[in-house]
């Protein structure tokens, strides 16, 4: 409107300048202002044009700038928090906010369209990909890296080597007490702590021994991994269950501090007795001769190249990968190299 009215004041500016004859005489003072008039005119013109482009073109959210939340499995914490925090001081204008939760809510959020991405070890059903597509929603999955999860036992027990069958033992109650596994220990009842009934820690081994069953009696619920550590370093009988990610980390004092309350136990591979054992170590995550072994996903709904995007395509490149490599899991999208080193 303010171009407009700008040239019709031109225009007026022309008719109320006419001398009594039919044809216009200009004076050369009237002719410089309506030059100068008709610069500003076109000077307004386009600096208005600039701003409807801008306005019009200028995307709220691209691939490194935005705003978003996502929802990632308490248990991968530790990594998320660090690849978190190196992108967004990468990137100034991204703001990637994680919330952390059990693996059931985690999924949930993403199934109830709360959430645009996900970080989780379970991928979903066909049944929940099949319910996507009939929303014309695709949910694109991505393997990030590899975990473990840990068994971690108080510092007094000495029974730090067990065998897979003896997990299993456990889980299907064959083994209730430590005498089951050694008869030589002097400790009492096992108790099986792990972060949460809604977790993806448990939900595993349910998985892994065909657990249809209730938990059994001397199963116990905390809230988190960190609250399991913290109880199996103050109770003798306990073995806890954590991911590995909590504990892996050798330049991380929390992760340093919990390995110093607790001992990791070393397990034997599933179905072969080559009479080895196994900690969750990068190694033995890699060669998967540690049983115990899962992925960690990053899974989206975006319906174009958002920030959501944008992090996942950073944390499955090399910079991300570098800091799944630091952190002691495994990467999932880049060159690993074993070393073997003799003593």
């Amino acid at each position: 409107m303010g171009i407009i009215k700008l040239s019709e004041k031109i225009v007026n500016f022309v008719l109320h300048n006419q001398y009594s004859h039919s044809s216009i005489s200009m004076t050369w003072f009237n002719m410089r202002k309506i030059n100068e008039l008709m610069r500003v005119s076109i000077l307004v013109a386009a600096l208005g044009l600039v701003s409807c482009v801008g306005k019009n073109t200028a995307p709220a959210e691209t691939p490194t700038r935005g705003e978003i939340k996502i929802t990632v499995d308490e248990s991968f914490q530790p990594l998320l928090d660090t690849e978190v925090y190196t992108f967004t001081q990468l990137y100034e204008n991204a703001k990637v906010t994680p919330k952390y939760k059990p693996e059931f809510d985690v999924v949930n959020d993403f199934m109830n369209d709360s959430i645009k991405v996900i970080v989780t070890s379970k991928k979903l059903t066909e049944d929940q990909i099949q319910y996507l597509r009939d929303t014309l929603i695709v949910a694109r999955t991505t393997t990030f890296a590899w975990d473990a999860l840990a068994l971690v036992i108080n510092k007094d027990n000495n029974d730090t080597l067990l065998k897979y069958n003896d997990v299993r033992n456990i889980f299907q109650e064959k083994a209730t007490r430590w005498k089951d596994l050694d008869p030589k220990s002097r400790l009492g009842d096992i108790n099986v702590i792990f972060d949460n009934t809604k977790s993806g820690n448990i939900r595993y081994f349910r998985e892994q021994f065909e657990l249809k069953e209730e938990l059994p009696d001397y199963f116990y619920a905390v809230e988190t991994n960190a609250e399991v550590i913290d109880y199996v370093s103050k109770n003798k009988n306990a073995l806890g269950i954590v991911s590995v990610n909590w504990i892996s980390d050798k330049d991380d004092s929390t992760s340093m501090n919990f390995i110093d309350q607790i001992k990791i136990a070393a397990i034997s591979r599933a179905f072969i007795d080559d009479g080895y054992y196994y900690r969750p170590y990068q190694g033995s995550i890699y060669d998967k001769s540690y049983p115990f072994v899962r992925e960690i996903y990053f899974i989206s709904r975006e319906t174009f190249t958002g920030l959501g995007s944008g992090f996942i395509q950073w944390a499955t490149a090399e910079q991300g990968q570098r800091i799944v490599l630091k952190s002691g899991l495994v990467p999932a999208t880049m060159p690993i190299r074993l070393v073997q080193i003799s003593k």
